[in-house]
């Protein structure tokens, strides 16, 4: 089994917080559309013949800026050059503004099967600070629009730690999710990234910086609240209810090879790493001009040894000492094993059946916790 992602690198306005590699112009769009359509065809035969792709994500940017007839062609490539399995799951990346009913149905038409839709927020005022191009009635209607098309797999996305959020108004926003009826929540930590909106306004004094206690106190209630409703923290960001996890999402979590299309897009088949460039018209002249428009890393066992610890520990699986031993080897298991052990002893880490999984206060600083158990 393996996974394909598509990155679509176009956004109608730039959301404040965001670091990801996309463009606000659709001058190049139709040259790196049809780039994405020749590295799809391109790249085919990179896997073993036969090899299934059990999941399609098409990321950005902006997906839903495609209109019904680009996406089909899209989905009309993957299908014609790649063995899809029966049941895949096709996720699509949306924001609220886009989705009108035509749009939707147009979606479910072609086969798209799971919405992932960028809320954010119920209130206004977050969406404003942060820069989304839709209003807080529009996050209700599209889900329930979505709905109303056929969507029954819906992942929608909230932001915790906003500058001005209080506790009641977080815990509003989930209760706002629960009652639409959503299988899927992704939730973040609102995050300063270098070079974004939010942090030059942020070093300009014009927004509040993220009150760290604050965001770690709303991520403990939104834990508490979604486990009363029947969700699974399956990943420190995801819950989903039995049977919604993101099948694309966790085979990334699991290791899993896959296949990046698009600007910026990486791809991993189990050793080696790769990475497009992270520039539209670089991108669309290469594929035109048949020249080089990505790089490669051999990684080393230390190399997928941290990788390992980093994502297995953020999961529900968690890190186990046998895996550890199969693939890397007694002298890192060691490692691990010795890292480890001050971590079990303060609660961060749990133990159980030979499986290292975070507590609920370690996930607080799960990067922190990898990064101590790293081989360097």
């Amino acid at each position: 089994m393996a996974g394909l992602y598509i990155h679509i690198p176009f956004c109608r306005q730039a959301c404040h917080y965001c670091d990801f590699h996309f463009s606000t112009t659709k001058k190049l769009f139709r040259p790196v559309f049809n780039a994405l359509l020749l590295e799809l065809e391109q790249r085919k035969t990179e896997f073993a013949a036969g090899t299934v792709f059990d999941t399609v994500y098409l990321g950005g940017g902006t997906p839903s800026l495609l209109n019904a007839e680009e996406l089909q062609q899209l989905l009309d490539t993957v299908r014609l050059h790649y063995t899809i399995a029966p049941d895949a799951e096709f996720t699509l990346e949306a924001n609220p503004d886009d989705l009108t009913p035509e749009y939707l149905h147009a979606l479910f038409a072609a086969g798209i099967n799971r919405l992932s839709i960028g809320i954010q927020s119920f209130r206004d005022e977050d969406l404003q600070l942060m820069n989304r191009a839709h209003t807080a009635s529009d996050a209700a209607r599209v889900v329930q629009d979505a709905q109303a098309a056929g969507f029954s797999n819906i992942t929608i996305d909230l932001i915790y730690g906003i500058p001005g959020l209080s506790n009641a108004a977080w815990d509003e926003n989930i209760g706002r999710a629960l009652a639409l009826g959503v299988p899927h929540i992704s939730a973040y930590c609102l995050t300063v990234e270098p070079k974004t909106a939010l942090a030059h306004f942020v070093n300009e004094g014009k927004i509040n910086a993220v009150d760290d206690e604050a965001a770690s106190a709303q991520f403990m209630h939104l834990l508490q609240r979604l486990r009363e409703n029947g969700f699974v923290q399956y990943e420190i960001s995801n819950f989903g209810k039995p049977g919604h996890f993101s099948r694309h999402n966790s085979s990334y979590w699991k290791g899993i090879p896959y296949i990046g299309i698009g600007p910026s897009a990486h791809s991993f088949d189990g050793t080696n790493r790769r990475w497009n460039v992270s520039n539209n018209p670089q991108y669309a002249a290469a594929l035109r001009l048949n020249e080089t428009y990505s790089e490669t890393e051999t990684l080393t066992n230390a190399q997928r040894y941290n990788e390992y610890v980093l994502i297995s520990l953020r999961t529900i699986w968690g890190c186990a000492a046998a895996e550890l031993r199969t693939r890397f080897g007694e002298e890192l298991l060691a490692h691990f094993e010795n890292e480890a052990a001050p971590f079990l002893a303060s609660g961060d880490l749990l133990l159980n059946e030979g499986v290292y999984t975070l507590a609920d206060k370690g996930k607080l600083y799960a990067d922190h916790i990898a990064s101590e158990l790293f081989r360097l």
